[in-house]
């Protein structure tokens, strides 16, 4: 690959079927495993929080520093983001006692305080405008901002209004059908659709995350947060070694 191609390509994944099939594994992953920390070992939202936290920075600053797209490291940062998104909202929603509408609420704003300062910063929050650091660093803040309020907006779904995990999931994969609709039948702007979808996929791993290991009295399948996230991330690895993923390219 000479340079100039290498230069017209980005560090984020193009947008297939495969990465929506991921991105769904990776935030219901998400929600078991930050379960996992959380509960199941007892370390408590604010602990779960500060850890995920760490690995998020971590991978943040690796996949800034990294010189081109590198799949385990793009989706070790996705599945980072889903993590602290999950023991933060939940902390925010039961710690803090700000409960699932005014968390989703908050959420809300700063997602979309997020998108309008990317926006009137670099006058673009298309996925093939990020072509440095900058813009780099005002995805994966926008990114954390929707996984964060993805739990919350599932939680609030699935519990508040009485849906349950299965309506509940039923009306976000309704949703990301209007979208799928919208994308092939419509003139919708794309980068709109991007990041509908992109915020519609966490409540839906979320929800699919809580009904894999919730209590049967809560309804749930009961399982191990251990074995659900395990086999969750097998999937996910499996899917990004047969399906090759290609870097989008940058917009000129």
């Amino acid at each position: 690959m000479n340079n100039s191609t290498k230069d017209a390509l980005s560090k984020v994944p193009e947008v297939t079927l495969i990465f929506w099939v991921i991105k769904i594994a990776a935030t219901t992953l998400g929600e078991t495993a930050g379960d996992a920390v959380s509960m199941s070992m007892n370390l408590g939202y604010l602990v779960g929080t500060i850890i995920f936290a760490a690995i998020f920075l971590v991978a943040v600053i690796a996949q800034i520093k990294a010189k081109g797209f590198h799949p385990f490291l793009y989706w070790t940062t996705i599945i980072a983001t889903t993590t602290v998104g999950t023991t933060l909202a939940d902390f925010a929603d039961r710690s803090l006692g700000i409960g699932y509408a005014g968390g989703s609420s908050l959420l809300i704003t700063l997602l979309l305080a997020s998108l309008f300062i990317w926006h009137r910063s670099l006058g673009s929050v298309s996925v093939a405008s990020i072509s440095s650091p900058r813009a780099e660093m005002f995805y994966w803040v926008t990114i954390m901002f929707s996984q964060t309020l993805g739990t919350a907006l599932g939680d609030w779904t699935a519990d508040t209004t009485g849906l349950g995990y299965t309506g509940a999931a039923v009306v976000f994969g309704a949703l990301l059908s209007v979208l799928v609709v919208a994308y092939y039948w419509t003139h919708v702007s794309r980068t709109v659709l991007f990041w509908a979808a992109f915020i519609l996929t966490r409540p839906l791993g979320a929800v699919v995350g809580d009904f894999l290991d919730k209590p049967h009295s809560a309804g749930g399948l009961a399982l191990s947060r251990y074995s659900a996230s395990a086999t969750l991330l097998a999937f996910i690895l499996t899917s990004i070694l047969f399906f090759r993923q290609r870097a989008a390219r940058k917009a000129h």
